[in-house]
């Protein structure tokens, strides 16, 4: 939505109900986006200049037109296929184009709802154009000068025939959000289900300006170094000398308006308490409840719960804990802080392994098959500046040993010899993962301590489950998206 008063994206949702559907972190993939500029690259191999877009230019119009029947064609195999949500991008200025996509909705029971981003400030369009369209793929090479010239010329051809979204006269019956010079004010137009609600609080909670998130896990903890997965474990040694290079890395970058956020678990705090500046305590930060399992190291969890063990290597997004959290759960409740960290400022967020994958998953469009095998090592901190396409990681380790807990995705996912069928549907699509749950208690006052670590009574016959909230070992490269590869093998190390 980069530029004048010209931006339609059509928002196409089948009308199943009772279905609900997240809008990112991999509840929709990638492939769910439609972008016409990528059809008409393909269709035109060079792009030249903006005479391409000039309304008299029959043949381009023709192009265009094809590209878009083309493109509604794959959105429709993408629906017809179990996909529930496509995004149509295109400018779609016209009347004529927006009933092309209605009447091609209405023909197969989709709902639309347009985005239009009506923007009319010099300023506002110029800083939009160097920050976002010199990086388009239209114009690899070329000077920023030339970028400008040709983009402002080409938002001249789309105004000869633009026509907005009228919430009065034509299009009082249609659903959509107008952004109005890139969110300072936003009209809203018959919003009809959780879909929609949810793309209008996205947007109005988004903005562009420059800003970076800082993700680091927590110190070290006495947890950590004995293998134990889970728990309100204190920092170790090496865990407070962590949270002292913390302090002198805020300092160095000189960091003063850092917004801090921890969760509500000890060793998060401990290692924000360091910093010595204020900071905001989230409980939906806390780690991914790890149910029963709590506390114990992977070996135990193995010998006591051996096909909750083999299941969760199976699907370890939607694998459920007994009594605990699947990765789907806690995508879905860290949303409002996902919401939070595109509205604000620079933030550091001190959180845990798990939460810090749904958080990289995000923001670096990482498949829900690939997010749980992030690798988010202790003491290094990441940055994050989302760019246009895209979004900007630098890794700074900061020179602090600690073990690795990270384990990577097994070679062999499914062992069958041990799973018993009625155990292959527990997962986060089922209510529960089983009958008569015990949970530990995520924290403890003072005074009270947590039970005892000795396993629980088997409810389930031999269940086992791992998680590994806590840990990963990732090597320092230049090529930031490489850090966040999942492995192939387990570490030949790990809790």
């Amino acid at each position: 939505m980069a530029a004048s008063q010209q931006k339609g994206t059509a928002v196409l949702e089948t009308s199943t109900e009772g279905k609900r559907t997240e809008l990112r972190a991999n509840e929709v993939q990638k492939k769910c986006l439609f972008n016409l500029g990528v059809y008409r690259r393909e269709a035109v191999k060079a792009y030249k200049s903006y005479d391409f877009f000039r309304h008299d230019n029959e043949e381009a119009m023709e192009i265009r037109k094809r590209c878009a029947l083309v493109a509604l064609r794959d959105v429709k195999a993408y629906l017809t296929e179990g996909g529930q949500i496509a995004v149509f991008d295109a400018t779609n200025t016209t009347r004529e184009r927006r009933e092309l996509i209605l009447s091609f909705a209405k023909e197969h029971a989709y709902k639309v709802f347009f985005v239009e981003s009506l923007c009319d400030d010099p300023d506002v369009i110029a800083a939009n154009v160097m920050n976002v369209k010199v990086s388009s793929p239209d114009y690899p090479e070329r000077h920023r000068e030339s970028v400008m010239e040709d983009f402002l010329k080409r938002i001249e051809c789309y105004k000869v025939t633009y026509q907005p979204l009228d919430p009065d006269e034509n299009d009082r019956d249609l659903s959509f959000i107008q952004v109005i010079n890139v969110g300072r004010s936003f009209l809203v137009n018959r919003v009809q289900d959780y879909i929609q609600s949810k793309i209008v609080y996205y947007l109005m909670n988004i903005h562009v300006h420059s800003h970076s998130i800082y993700l680091c896990r927590h110190g070290e903890s006495d947890h950590n170094v004995e293998g134990r997965i889970g728990g309100d474990a204190m920092l170790s040694v090496e865990g407070k000398k962590f949270a002292g290079a913390l302090k002198g890395f805020v300092e160095e970058h000189g960091l003063s308006d850092l917004k801090v956020w921890t969760s509500q678990l000890r060793r998060t705090i401990q290692t924000a308490e360091e910093l010595g500046v204020p900071y905001e305590q989230w409980k939906i930060l806390n780690e991914i409840d790890a149910g029963v399992c709590e506390e114990m190291t992977y070996d135990i969890i193995e010998k006591t719960y051996p096909e909750e063990f083999s299941l969760r290597d199976q699907d370890k997004y939607h694998y459920r804990y007994p009594g605990g959290e699947s990765y789907q759960d806690l995508v879905q409740r860290l949303e409002p802080v996902i919401m939070e960290l595109e509205r604000q400022g620079n933030v550091l967020v001190i959180c845990h392994q798990a939460v810090m994958r749904c958080l990289l998953a995000y923001f670096l469009d990482k498949s829900a098959d690939d997010l749980p095998y992030l690798k988010c090592p202790l003491h290094t901190v990441l940055k994050l500046t989302p760019v246009a396409y895209g979004c900007k990681v630098d890794m700074f380790d900061l020179k602090v040993k600690a073990v690795n807990t990270h384990r990577d995705r097994p070679l062999d996912k499914v062992r069958n010899d041990v799973v018993p069928a009625t155990f292959l549907r527990r997962n986060s699509f089922t209510p529960l993962s089983s009958h008569d749950q015990v949970k530990r208690p995520r924290l403890y006052s003072a005074g009270n301590l947590p039970q005892s670590r000795r396993p629980l009574a088997p409810f389930l016959p031999n269940m086992q489950s791992f998680e590994d909230p806590e840990g990963a070992e990732l090597a320092q490269s230049q090529e930031y998206l490489n850090c966040f590869s999942p492995g192939d093998a387990e570490d030949a190390v790990h809790s």
